[in-house]
Formats: structure tokens, C-alpha cells, sequence
């Protein structure tokens, strides 16, 4: 069933666990998402990077807002919806209007001064919508660049407790040696720093770049504050493998029409992968 993404969190909350958002670019991959959600009877998220719509053209915003709910009235665990990494509040209104009930706006890349300023924009105009509004301090770069080592990314507890004062924001995604893509070795998340920040702000903690931390290290950042756990690249990666491989058992296959059959071919690959992260990681 679909559920407000705040709502989920406070489950979450609840329970001292993390809800696990999935970046999810077609109807393959959210479908597998939910049935996953359904068989291990574990709340979940479908998110939306924008990307996919505005360069890939993947999906469109309206049609996948209405996609993933339609999607979601098919179980009965908690699903709720997510627009990620937005940077205008111009973009972030279309999402709105097209039934997205949870965003984020990313402006880390600014001083905390004006990271505040277009912020508070974007939660005055979404609390007007009953809109849940995720914000960014400190900056999760890229592990490709090892930007998860770059201790000047790092989220510092007292910018954060301004941050969230000031900006009104819902909940708050935080660097503490988490960086988005590939990393070069092992991560190491700093929890002294995470537990400084939990302790200093109310609202709910969000890891992104969560493909190729370890399990005991993700389990423990749960146990301290983190709500909200992004998946981007792993699953891709999984869906990428999962159309390799059905193109090579079928390249010998004259019958073009066999391709009707990729999309279950695909899901029953990616479902067994979501439901094992669901299980291992999520504790509701």
C-alpha cells in the first residue's frame, strides 16, 4: 500500500532501524522493489533520481509518481515514493505537482549560509503541499573520487544543529565517510561523529552512498540515527548484469519476439537481490 514517506520513517524510528530507498530508473525495477517489500514484509522506498527523467528519459515524473503508487496498491507492506537529488525549487515544484509527497533538495555544494537560504525556500513552499522535505549538509561527493576520505566534507554536529533550525528541513542526509558510487577501498563511517549529530538534531538521519559499506558498519549507523538508506549503484549494477545475461542465453534464440519475456527475466533476478538486502539490513 502506498505511505507517506514521514510516516515509513517514523516506523523506522520506532524501531531503530533504516528504511531502504531504492533508486529505481523503470517500471522493472520498482516493481521488483515492491514485490520484494511484499515478500519479506518490509516497509520500503521507491526513489526517483531526477536524472533519469531529464537526461536518460527513462521514465517521466507524472507517469512514474503514478506508476510506483498504482504499483504500491498491488501489496499490503508500506511503500512509499522519493524524488532525489533536486536543485531548484522550480524542478522540485513540477514533482510536486506531478504527486511526489517526498523530496530532496541538495545544497551542499553552497556555503551553509546559502544552503540554508535555498532550503528554507523549498520547505516553505512543499509544507504549504504537505510535502517531507530531505536536505544536505556537509557534501557527500564521489567515491570514484575518494571524496568519502575528504574529512572537509564531513558534516560538522553544530552546522548540522543550525542547519536544521534554520531551514526547517525533514530530515537530513549526512557525509561521515560516505560518498556516492564506487569506492576505491572499504569504507569507514565515522559513528562517533554520527552519534554527535543525532544527538544534536530531531530529525531523521538519511546515508547516501550506501553500495559498499558493510553490513556490520551499516547495521551500527542504523543503531545511531539513520532512517533513511540510499541504494543507487549496486542495484544498477544488478540490472545492467541482469540484461547481459539474458541477452547472452538468447543470442542464439532466432525469435526477435523473445524480448516480451526480459522485463520477469529481469525481475527474477533483482527481486532475490532486494529481498536478501531487506532481510539482512532492516529490522521493523
Amino acid at each position: 500500500m502506498y505511505q507517506q514517506v514521514s510516516e515509513i520513517l517514523c516506523m523506522a524510528k520506532q524501531s531503530n532501524t533504516a528504511v531502504i530507498s531504492f533508486i529505481c530508473q523503470d517500471y522493472t525495477m520498482a516493481r521488483s522493489v515492491i514485490y520484494a517489500a511484499e515478500k519479506t514484509n518490509t516497509p520500503v522506498l521507491v526513489m526517483l533520481y531526477p536524472e533519469h527523467v531529464t537526461i536518460q528519459k527513462t521514465t517521466g515524473i507524472a507517469g512514474y509518481a503514478a506508476m510506483v503508487k498504482e504499483l504500491a496498491e498491488e501489496v499490503k507492506v508500506p511503500v512509499g515514493l522519493h524524488l532525489d537529488h533536486s536543485y531548484s525549487l522550480e524542478s522540485l515544484i513540477k514533482a510536486m505537482n506531478a504527486g511526489f509527497a517526498s523530496v530532496m533538495i541538495d545544497g551542499s555544494a553552497f556555503n551553509l549560509t546559502k544552503n540554508i537560504e535555498i532550503t528554507r525556500k523549498v520547505v516553505d513552499t512543499a509544507h504549504r503541499r504537505n510535502v517531507f522535505v530531505e536536505g544536505e549538509i556537509g557534501h557527500v561527493g564521489a567515491a570514484g573520487e575518494a571524496d568519502n576520505t575528504k574529512e572537509d566534507f564531513y558534516t560538522r554536529p553544530d552546522a548540522a544543529e543550525l542547519f536544521c533550525q534554520k531551514s526547517g528541513v525533514d530530515m537530513l542526509a549526512v557525509s561521515i565517510g560516505n560518498a556516492h558510487g564506487e569506492y576505491r577501498e572499504t569504507p569507514m563511517l565515522d559513528i562517533g561523529r554520527l552519534q554527535e549529530i543525532h544527538a544534536a538534531v530531531s530529525v531523521p538521519l538519511v546515508l547516501h552512498g550506501g553500495s559498499g559499506i558493510p553490513d556490520d558498519q551499516l547495521l551500527l549507523a542504523f543503531r545511531n540515527g539513520i532512517r533513511k538508506f540510499n541504494l543507487g549503484t549496486e542495484y544498477l549494477k544488478r540490472y545492467y548484469q541482469a540484461v547481459l545475461d539474458f541477452a547472452q542465453e538468447n543470442r542464439d534464440n532466432p525469435d526477435p519476439v523473445k524480448v516480451i519475456h526480459i522485463t520477469e527475466y529481469i525481475q527474477g533476478k533483482l527481486q532475490p537481490y532486494v529481498e536478501e538486502r531487506l532481510k539482512t539490513l532492516c529490522r521493523f
